[in-house]
């Protein structure tokens, strides 16, 4: 890419990045129906935003009641942009075992998205040799009569829902109302909706809004809670839950990232998987397993992380002469693990993890 080229794309980033973030309130809906930034979506956001999808791909995929174990996979991906998820959708099944059709439906309201999602699909399919089709739709995701008739074996929304209602002050009773109609009149009784947001606080504590609300429409929370009571973090405005994975980013992002000072080198985000059924991740875990939703706490003489379980949001220590065999586990969990105890000892404000305590991870 030549240099004046180069410094234009990086000027656009920049701008969509400012309107995502620091600017979300002045956010234009559709935003990227401005070409300039549509580009700077595709070559510096999209590389990142397609493998986010891996990560509750791959927690369906552990369970053993084969959820994934299909001929076909009927996928909506609604306000699907260039078709970010179906590219990481494509990517993950090219490296598994089993490999179903893929049946796409890309629905967004702007032609330009559709036929990117279109053009990156075909060159995409050739590169990993998927066997998949895609129809797409133009339409927005809140006309729900002019959706596509289900059942679908995954619903998809990915960096959209934040973005309906966005200035409404009943956004989140909305965003509801419009789920819970649709899963229940779309997705199939095994089939999983997989939500994605960005790891703003304000964004990540309304899916978590969401995710009550849901809950109490008699919906169920596959992952990554590991229970389906109402969410701890909401107790304290200042807690939210996301994923923050490592990342390494193609040459063109790394330079990019040298001319606006950002900084894309692992994949944040919130997500959510919903379901009709009862099916969870925690029913492979044995008795209350707990979620890690915090980086390590290391200080003097112990280490401390933030755990999500069936007891709520706990905040677990383990001193370090307390270390030993059977906790060694404890030293080297990341957010976004999954930690099972045996002898966990409950001191009412915090968990410790004694010399004796087993502590397990998958």
């Amino acid at each position: 890419m030549m240099k004046k080229e180069l410094n234009t794309l990086a000027a656009n980033v920049a701008r969509l990045s400012n309107l995502l973030t620091r600017e979300r309130e002045t956010l234009p809906l559709p935003y990227l129906k401005d070409k300039g930034m549509r580009e700077a979506y595709i070559l510096y956001y999209l590389p990142a935003n397609m493998y986010k999808i891996h990560v509750p791909l791959r927690e369906l995929s552990l369970h053993p009641a084969g959820i994934f174990r299909k001929d076909k996979l009927r996928i909506l991906d609604l306000g699907s942009g260039p078709g970010t998820a179906i590219l990481g959708i494509m990517d993950f099944f090219s490296s598994q075992g089993e490999k179903p059709f893929l049946e796409f439906i890309a629905v967004d309201p702007l032609s330009d998205n559709l036929r990117d999602a279109e053009r990156l699909f075909q060159s995409f399919r050739k590169e990993v040799s998927a066997n998949t089709s895609l129809l797409t739709i133009k339409s927005s995701i809140e006309r729900t009569k002019s959706l596509p008739e289900g059942p679908f074996d995954m619903i998809i929304l990915s960096n959209v829902l934040s973005e309906v209602s966005h200035h409404d002050p009943e956004r989140i009773e909305k965003r509801v109302t419009l789920l819970n109609a649709l899963l229940k009149r779309s997705l199939a009784g095994d089939g999983s909706c997989i939500i994605i947001e960005p790891a703003l606080r304000a964004t990540s504590r309304e899916l978590l809004e969401v995710r009550d609300g849901l809950l109490r429409e008699g919906l169920h929370i596959y992952s990554p809670c590991l229970m389906n009571d109402p969410c701890p973090a909401l107790i304290n405005p200042k807690d939210w839950c996301h994923e923050d994975i490592p990342w390494e980013p193609p040459a063109t992002i790394r330079e990019i990232d040298k001319l606006t000072g950002l900084r894309k080198d692992s994949l944040k985000f919130s997500w959510l998987i919903i379901r009709k059924d009862t099916l969870s991740l925690s029913n492979i875990f044995g008795n209350n397993p707990f979620r890690v939703v915090s980086e390590p706490l290391i200080s003097k003489g112990k280490i401390e992380y933030y755990l999500c379980g069936a007891g709520g949001r706990r905040l677990a220590v383990r001193l370090d002469k307390d270390k030993s065999t059977l906790n060694e586990p404890f030293s080297s969990l990341k957010r976004g693990n999954i930690v099972s105890f045996q002898g966990l000892i409950d001191e009412g404000k915090r968990l410790r993890v004694g010399k004796d305590t087993i502590a397990t991870t998958p």
